[in-house]
């Protein structure tokens, strides 16, 4: 509240659209800014990795995706006197719960998929919905500023979008690949990306998504549903999503010349881990070698579920450190190999040191049909262990060995 008075609520002279979920909100809030970009209004953005006033990018160093209220409030200012009449906002169950958002009404909310994660904080999946959903019913409690709507943005494919559906809005808007009004179709699938049919109930046009993956195809139309919304034509739609590059840590190849795919994305879920395992297991010729650990003091459960993720697709698993905050890395390991029926050097390999796993799983790639795929970190630029942030980078420790093309002994 305070925060909210010492900035003046700036929220409230910009269209505010918010983005929740638990997998997709980064990509699809930065396809939101892109489009709107576009269109040619000037917008301000909040997520986990960037900010941006305009065409104005800053990176977010603070750990967190929604930040705390003074610095939130203090942002959306900064994007007011600088005429952003627009502010596209990722948000956390998290935020939701510590009303981090409180003095910043949203009008258009949007839900992106819901699978487990945060159950250490929440304790149920009930409960992490219910977070989740508290963003659409503050959506609809909110005053209603002058010719602005309260729109709801929901993805009829995720199971939960009945719950969703029945919170009350001005608007609802429904996308998704198997069902929705706003749809996207003949999914023609490559490496490089994606192509497909992006159809509203009053026209259809193609696009040629330049992001790979399935999950990306949901998260453009998510976007494209947000702008349709807001009277955005469908041919400023695809110039925009057409223009969009890979975001930094997410599904991001690393190329230095070196003669293998090595991908490096911020998968720290089961679904998530799966999702990008699945996909690059059938693109993968050669073998698929995977580097990841389990972050600490959060969601235990679903580490073992992780593991048996990773073997279930990758040929090799590297099992390292990711942010252990103040938990014993070897206890968090452990629970991780309760889902890897593996022995240590039959496929599997346990170094807890995250450059020495990266370098190894970097060592162990020999052709172009080998992938190295480093989840869980993405563009971080630091590691949490206990109270302290050790500088690191997964892209740039990629970088400098591949650079350095060190040659590796693997195990026996």
């Amino acid at each position: 509240m305070a925060a909210a008075i010492r900035y003046g609520f700036p929220a409230n002279k910009m269209l505010v659209i918010a983005v929740t979920g638990t997998k997709g909100k980064t990509s699809t809030s930065n396809m939101i800014h892109k489009i709107f970009t576009e269109a040619g209004q000037k917008v301000g953005l909040l997520t986990t990795i960037n900010f941006m006033i305009g065409e104005d990018e800053e990176r977010n160093t603070t750990n967190h995706t929604t930040i705390s209220p003074f610095q939130l409030q203090k942002k959306i200012r900064e994007m007011v006197d600088a005429r952003c009449g627009v502010l596209v906002l990722e948000v956390t169950s998290h935020a939701v719960i510590q009303s981090r958002l409180w003095g910043i009404n949203v009008d258009t909310a949007v839900f992106t998929n819901l699978s487990q994660d945060h159950l250490d904080y929440h304790g149920t999946m009930e409960l992490y919905r219910n977070a989740k959903g508290g963003l659409f019913k503050n959506l609809n409690a909110s005053p209603r500023k002058p010719g602005i709507a309260k729109i709801s943005v929901i993805n009829q494919d995720d199971p939960e979008h009945e719950y969703f559906n029945q919170i009350p809005s001005d608007q609802l808007f429904e996308y998704g690949i198997l069902k929705g009004s706003y749809a996207a179709r003949n999914l023609q699938p490559n490496a490089e990306g994606t192509k497909f049919l992006l159809r509203i109930p009053n026209g259809e046009i193609e696009i040629d998504l330049k992001i790979p993956g399935q999950m990306n195809v949901y998260n453009a139309l998510a976007a494209a549903t947000v702008a349709t919304a807001h009277k955005i034509n469908l041919n400023t739609i695809k110039k925009a999503l057409e223009s969009m590059q890979p975001l930094p840590g997410r599904l991001e190849v690393i190329e230095e010349g070196q003669p293998f795919t090595v991908v490096v994305d911020f998968a720290h879920t089961e679904e998530s881990l799966r999702q990008i395992l699945e996909m690059f297991r059938s693109l993968t010729k050669g073998k698929l070698i995977l580097v990841f650990g389990a972050t600490g003091e959060r969601d235990t459960d679903k580490r073992p579920k992780m593991g048996s993720v990773a073997h279930q697709y990758a040929d090799q698993i590297i099992l390292t450190n990711d942010d252990p905050y103040r938990e014993d890395p070897l206890i968090i390991a452990e629970m991780i190999r309760g889902g890897v029926p593996r022995a240590e050097g039959q496929g599997f390999w346990q170094v807890l040191d995250r450059r020495e796993a990266i370098r190894l799983g970097l060592s162990m790639a020999q052709t172009m049909e080998d992938t190295v795929i480093i989840a869980g970190k993405g563009a971080e630029a630091f590691q949490l262990v206990g109270k302290q942030r050790i500088p690191h980078d997964d892209r740039t420790v990629v970088r400098e060995y591949l650079a350095k093309a060190v040659d590796i002994e693997v195990p026996s």
